[in-house]
């Protein structure tokens, strides 16, 4: 089960769904569209704001720049 506050586990996951794309060209209405698509997602799909998906977009950019 993944939630908002699964940053790490979210950015990990989309990584590898879009391994070849720099997180900090996705708007965030995309990120947000995709958090919620990934299989495990379980949390209110409304319970997220900017500061969630900023620290996903940048714990995914880590990902990003370690491969």
């Amino acid at each position: 089960m993944i939630t908002w506050r699964d940053t790490e586990d979210i950015a990990i996951a989309l990584a590898e769904r879009h391994p070849d794309l720099d997180p900090l060209s996705v708007r965030f209405t995309d990120l947000h569209r995709w958090v919620t698509e990934l299989p495990g997602f379980s949390d209110d799909p409304g319970a997220s704001n900017e500061k969630t998906l900023e620290a996903i977009q940048m714990a995914w950019l880590d990902e990003y720049r370690n491969r």
